[in-house]
């Protein structure tokens, strides 16, 4: 009977715990073979390509930095995926904070990229902004810091006074009135 090659997942548990007890190659072998992953887990979600090395990065030294923390008792991809969540939120967070975190409108916003006004877009644009505008305040707020801006729903919750299952539910029914305003 022959033996069935272990799944790229399965893999990375055996090096993962290798790694732990100090084996060099596997953990060189781990990070080669994790890096693809990390970079399409993060490549859709990222507005800038040219971020994705710089996160992939970040992503990598965390897991260096956590390895010690896996349990080879549990899969490695799931543990993997929270670092790479956790650091994507944090990455992004960190951008925004750069920006000031301040509130720009969508035309300002595009004419900073060159997207000119007489784009086949631009009405998209005022399309997006007047559907923002019909949601209401505490909607729109919620909408914005767990969407546009990266926030957890736990953090907006804390900074809006509302309960976390408050916040899921108002980001969800804002999404589902976007859509459908929009088409």
């Amino acid at each position: 009977m022959t033996k069935t090659p272990a799944s790229p997942e399965n893999q990375w548990d055996i090096w993962a715990a290798q790694a732990q007890s100090g084996d060099q190659k596997a953990y060189r072998q781990l990070l080669n073979d994790i890096t693809p992953y990390i970079q399409g887990s993060v490549y859709n979600s990222l507005a800038n390509p040219d971020w994705v090395d710089d996160l992939t990065q970040n992503i990598l030294l965390s897991v260096h930095k956590a390895l010690a923390t896996y349990s080879s008792e549990r899969p490695f991809k799931p543990w993997l995926s929270a670092i790479i969540n956790f650091r994507r939120t944090d990455f992004l967070r960190a951008h925004y904070n750069r920006r000031g975190n301040k509130a720009v409108s969508f035309d300002e916003t595009f004419m900073e990229n060159k997207i000119v006004t007489n784009s086949p877009h631009a009405g998209e644009y005022k399309d997006i902004e007047r559907a923002l505008a019909m949601l209401s305040k505490k909607q729109r707020k919620v909408f914005t810091l767990i969407k546009l801006e990266g926030y957890t729903a736990k953090e907006v919750a804390k900074k809006t006074g509302l309960t976390v299952s408050a916040v899921k539910v108002s980001a969800h029914r804002s999404t589902i009135k976007l859509k459908e305003l929009l088409g």
